[in-house]
């Protein structure tokens, strides 16, 4: 699929980035001022990310529900309002109770993060990858850090999520200063 009319793709391994030199520096700038509020304030970062999060479910739910009558068959039509259901379920629990469910969220993002580290680690000690130093690196931050996540809960809950958000955009935006421009040079309607 190709980008968006004013974006390209830097590369393979990262989102389109804007061709303007303006509006790439605007797009970081946006970046890491939601970076900034996400550490400075992470526990209203964290609950906004469970309310946003709850309303996807409930819109995946309305959606499960609305695809029901495309099911040819009777099994399919109950996976189906089986899927809408549980979306319905978590996504209002998400909505009203951002609180409790933060503190679930985060033992679950611990539990993500430890596996996904210990996946990377076993990666990098089966194959032989370009960069086989780097990615024994990320294996073990991000396996200390779900460890971390899972050995603190529930006290570190209310802000391991909008603390990790807030480093992630701020990743986010000095990838997109620092991605290499693939050769696409800006015209006057994407600019």
């Amino acid at each position: 699929m190709a980008p968006p009319v004013g974006f390209e793709q830097v590369s393979a391994h990262s989102l389109t980035a804007p061709i303007s030199p303006r509006l790439r520096w605007l797009t970081a700038g946006l970046l890491l001022a939601g970076a900034a509020l996400s550490l400075v304030l992470p526990f209203v970062s964290a609950t906004f990310l469970t309310l946003m999060l709850g309303s996807a479910a409930v819109v995946a739910a309305i959606s499960q529900f609305l695809r029901l009558g495309g099911e040819p068959d009777t099994r399919g039509k109950v996976f189906r309002a089986l899927s809408g259901v549980l979306y319905l379920i978590g996504g209002v629990s998400c909505l009203l109770f951002p609180i409790q469910s933060t503190v679930s969220l985060t033992l679950f993002v611990g539990a993500l993060l430890a596996t996904e580290g210990v996946m990377e680690l076993a990666a990098a000690a089966t194959q032989k990858l370009p960069a086989r130093g780097l990615v024994l690196l990320d294996g073990i931050v991000t396996a200390v850090l779900g460890g971390m996540l899972i050995a603190q809960w529930p006290s570190d809950s209310l802000w391991a999520i909008g603390t990790l958000f807030g480093i992630s955009l701020a990743f986010s935006a000095v990838n997109l200063l620092t991605a290499p421009p693939s050769g696409g040079v800006p015209t006057a309607t994407t600019a």
